[in-house]
């Protein structure tokens, strides 16, 4: 594992298999949203028990995810997130089963987003507008491919840096969390070789 400005490249199989745990990456998105957080807070936002709040935190602390927040005591204490993002590497069967829990979850959000922005509330009505699926199908060279996920991550890294995850006092007023979750996957060609 290692940490660059924020950004922890996820090298290490086995703590990738731990994030890739659907209720760990849950607890570990939930901490990263509301700022330092107990296991006691953490289980009512996810109807799940303390005990077992508690015990994925302590694997995500394990392997690095979470670390001991200031404040509280060793019985309620809170935690924080310890990394802004991830990049992986992009082989090995734990990143493929990191990639489709994290997908899952997009896709999860986006149902629950249909739900809430149907709804006549006016609150919505900007989000709506820029909210949703966008698809592109493009023919890339693999330079060309190279070259856009660096432009990509040239346009959020800087909205990363300016509001790290979990600093909720770096949050304007109305600031909301966005899950921006990037697809990108090669297809194969066809048989005209298209």
């Amino acid at each position: 594992m290692s940490l660059e400005s924020g950004r922890r490249i996820l090298d290490d199989p086995v703590a990738i298999r731990a994030l890739a745990h659907p209720l760990r990456l849950k607890l570990h998105n939930l901490v990263g949203r509301e700022g330092p957080t107990t296991a006691a807070q953490a289980a009512r936002a996810l109807g799940i028990s303390q005990a077992l709040a508690s015990h994925h935190l302590r694997q995500l602390a394990k392997y690095g995810f979470v670390e001991p927040a200031d404040g509280g005591n060793q019985r309620d204490r809170p935690w924080r997130v310890t990394a802004t993002s991830h990049t992986v590497p992009r082989t090995g069967l734990a990143v493929d089963l990191l990639e489709r829990v994290v997908a899952e979850r997009a896709v999860e959000h986006l149902a629950e987003w249909h739900r809430r922005r149907n709804a006549d509330d006016a609150d919505e009505a900007g989000w709506r507008e820029h909210s949703g699926v966008g698809q592109s199908l493009v023919y890339l060279t693999l330079a060309e491919y190279e070259e856009l996920h660096r432009a990509i991550d040239a346009l959020i890294n800087p909205l990363v840096e300016r509001r790290r995850l979990g600093d909720v006092e770096a949050r304007p007023p109305g600031a909301r969390p966005v899950d921006l979750t990037l697809i990108s996957v090669p297809l194969p060609p066809t048989a005209s070789g298209g």
